[in-house]
């Protein structure tokens, strides 16, 4: 008798490269994943990752990405080892970002264009933060198409808008606000919680203002109410006297 000796499929969680080779590459990949996911807080059938793997065909662990970042509509949001494309609706990300580095080679990227126009993706973002270059690709007709107007552009999905210039790149939410690093984040935070602080303190300066009013208007009152009183009592005691007062 033979004895079934199938093992399951490892689909590791990490390929055992670094997420990021610098800083630079870093800052970026932290600044759109953390953004995105601020953009879509809202939405609970937005998943967004950072150098998450992606395993788009079950049995086959070989076939696989980390985009440094991706973003998947329909999906819900929660932790994830990886991303098992079969266990998620079959539904590919739709969006993905590549931060270059000084390590990533021409090949490597031409590889990763063809696995995403291969297995899905809608639109394909490619910054590399040394040279300051931007390129962005869009699918028409199930291929991947380089997007020739990505100086002012607007992902037709995410709704964000790209504005590049020879001086820098600069991506806005669609509520028209830019994209804001960690720092500048709380920097704005501690910003509005001192203005906070500030209005408080006036609309409280100004309540007790009020109130001194309202004390200051009550004690004249009480002191018009006292000489009225006063007068009427003088009068009184004039007329018990025979004497009609003027």
């Amino acid at each position: 008798m033979t004895l079934s000796t199938h093992r399951p499929v490892l689909y590791p969680d990490s390929d055992g490269q670094p997420m990021a080779d610098n800083t630079r590459q870093f800052q970026w990949i932290v600044l759109i994943k953390e953004n995105l996911e601020c953009c879509f807080a809202d939405q609970p059938d937005v998943f967004v990752a950072g150098d998450l793997l992606w395993y788009p065909v079950e049995g086959k662990p070989k076939i696989r990405v980390a985009p440094d970042v991706f973003v998947v509509f329909g999906r819900p949001k929660g932790d994830r080892g990886s991303y098992h494309q079969w266990e998620e609706g079959n539904i590919a990300p739709q969006v993905v970002f590549e931060i270059l580095s000084p390590g990533n080679r021409l090949q490597e990227m031409i590889q990763k264009q063809q696995f995403y126009q291969r297995y899905g993706v809608e639109e394909y973002y490619i910054y590399d933060p040394d040279h300051h270059q931007f390129a962005g690709l869009q699918q028409v007709d199930g291929e991947l198409v380089e997007i020739e107007e990505i100086a002012h552009w607007t992902s037709p999905r995410l709704g964000i808008h790209f504005e590049f210039t020879p001086e820098s790149l600069t991506i806005y939410r669609p509520d028209g606000e830019r994209f804001l690093t960690t720092i500048e984040l709380a920097t704005e935070r501690a910003t509005a919680q001192a203005e906070a602080a500030t209005e408080r303190q006036r609309a409280e300066l100004e309540s007790q203002r009020a109130d001194s009013e309202r004390e200051r208007a009550d004690s004249e009152r009480e002191r018009a109410d006292s000489e009225r009183e006063r007068a009427e009592r003088l009068a009184a005691q004039l007329r018990s006297l025979g004497i009609e007062p003027e």
